[in-house]
């Protein structure tokens, strides 16, 4: 270790909070998977595994607020989506999707790593419009709504 840096220590959990998390993030994703396949609408996507993470592991981080789970994956999607319009899916256009979505999440203190991968995701796979929609608007509303439906009834504690 160098001189300047300092140890920085991991978090522990008690079991309860590893149960609590392990659950929260299956019946999230079951819930957007199981709604993908019976409206046949993609409603799940990868970085929403990365959003189950900070939402059920570290709900009390500001990365885990509603306010920051829907509007830095939308800016995102906003983002990737101008872009790729703008300027097809080069390389050059991935690496800007990500980097402005990491800016514009912090200029409007939204930020929520997951939106970093949904520009990523979205700039890869040339998205449209509906990508906004489904799956990252719905999705994360989905997923936010079942965070607090999950704490209210199963943790007990405001999320």
């Amino acid at each position: 270790m160098r001189r300047n840096e300092r140890s920085i220590p991991q978090p522990s959990y008690s079991y309860r909070q590893i149960l609590c998390s392990w659950l929260g993030s299956f019946l999230s994703i079951a819930t957007l998977a199981y709604l993908s396949v019976q409206t046949n609408h993609p409603l799940i996507a990868a970085p929403f595994g990365a959003t189950a993470v900070i939402l059920y592991a570290i709900p009390d981080s500001p990365l885990a607020q509603p306010r920051n789970v829907i509007l830095g994956n939308c800016i995102g999607a906003i983002v990737c989506i101008t872009f790729v319009h703008c300027f097809g899916t080069a390389p050059w256009v991935i690496a800007l999707s990500v980097a402005t979505a990491v800016k514009l999440m912090q200029l409007t203190r939204t930020l929520h790593p997951p939106g970093g991968a949904v520009a990523l995701v979205g700039a890869m796979t040339g998205a449209s419009w509906s990508f906004l929609f489904t799956p990252v608007l719905a999705g994360s509303l989905i997923m936010v709504g079942c965070t607090i439906a999950f704490h209210r009834l199963a943790v007990r504690e405001t999320y």
